[in-house]
């Protein structure tokens, strides 16, 4: 059985869907499991066979194999305002299922942020390059990576970065309202990163868990990905205001957007946010690729696909 924390959020929608279509059976919980307080963990995990929770319904035995933590405190700028609730979430949260998982003989899978680094660099970040983060988001992912680390052996930190996908509200959502309901807009043109559709990064997270699951040892080499921290994000990089404009480009080919609006640059500074962004926060998937043996989609690609799905729908 895999337990998903955060079931009902953009990440964890897709994982227990792309899992209902392949018959793993799964449980996730999201609010009503405070990932904060660990008592709740432990009795969660101590009554999974029982509990009322949102179900694959699949027969399993109940036994927590696997733990994937998708719950996360994601208001960047609102963490500023909100650091001890942003530290509770992102960093006590996972060093709480870090631990639970551990007394249960579970392995986890724990997401976290390109936010970690400052944005200096000009080549993609490795794994092992110095976490720098600029704001509390940042700090407090990269202290729940560092949490997770200290109290278990048998787990993958993925970092990603400009998540979209179906469920809930993100950049692409955003900016097809605003595309459809404005004569012009301006979008930040100095930051610059990889957009990541849920779906892919949905599907590599079930890869590991496959690629661990089914590994056997030959002439003592072990074919699961060695634990640690790896980067996932769709193929290439791009800046926000390239990216509306191919949410633009897109959303007028699949009549997704039906207004004329002009896209226009404007810098960070122009934005005026509370919480400091990386200007180059582009991740390298040498690792991930090299251990999982997979090929990564361009994220226009990925965006073209997400344009023409059925589940499309701007809340």
């Amino acid at each position: 059985m895999i337990w998903i924390t955060g079931c009902k959020g953009m990440l964890g929608s897709e994982l227990t869907r792309q899992m209902t279509l392949a018959h793993i059976p799964w449980i996730g919980t999201g609010a009503e499991v405070d990932i904060t307080n660990p008592q709740a963990l432990e009795t969660f995990i101590n009554t999974t066979e029982t509990a009322s929770y949102y179900s694959s319904n699949l027969k399993d035995n109940g036994k927590i194999r696997w733990i994937i933590n998708c719950a996360a405190y994601t208001a960047v700028d609102k963490s500023e305002d909100e650091s001890e609730k942003a530290h509770a979430v992102n960093a006590d949260g996972p060093m709480n299922i870090a631990r639970t998982a551990r007394a249960h003989g579970a392995k986890l899978i724990h997401i976290s942020s390109d936010y970690v680094f400052d944005g200096s660099a000009s080549v993609p970040y490795t794994e092992n390059m110095p976490k720098a983060p600029l704001g509390v988001y940042g700090r407090t992912k990269a202290e729940g990576e560092d949490n997770v680390a200290k109290e278990m052996t048998q787990y993958y930190i993925i970092r990603t970065s400009w998540l979209y996908g179906f469920e809930g509200s993100n950049f692409v959502y955003t900016m097809t309202k605003l595309l459809n309901t404005h004569d012009s807009i301006k979008v930040v043109n100095d930051q610059k990163g990889s957009p990541t559709f849920c779906g892919d990064l949905a599907s590599v997270l079930l890869r590991f868990i496959e690629k661990s699951d089914s590994a056997k040892s030959f002439f003592g080499k072990n074919s699961a990905a060695p634990y640690g921290v790896y980067h996932f994000t769709d193929e290439g990089e791009t800046t926000w205001f390239d990216f509306a404009k191919a949410v633009y480009e897109y959303g007028r080919k699949e009549g997704r957007i039906t207004h004329a609006c002009a896209v226009q640059p404007c810098t960070t500074a122009e934005y005026q946010s509370k919480a400091a962004r990386p200007a180059y926060s582009v991740l390298s998937k040498a690792k991930i690729e090299r251990e999982l043996h997979i090929k990564i989609p361009a994220w226009q690609s990925s965006l073209d696909h997400f344009m023409k799905g059925d589940r499309f729908t701007v809340k």
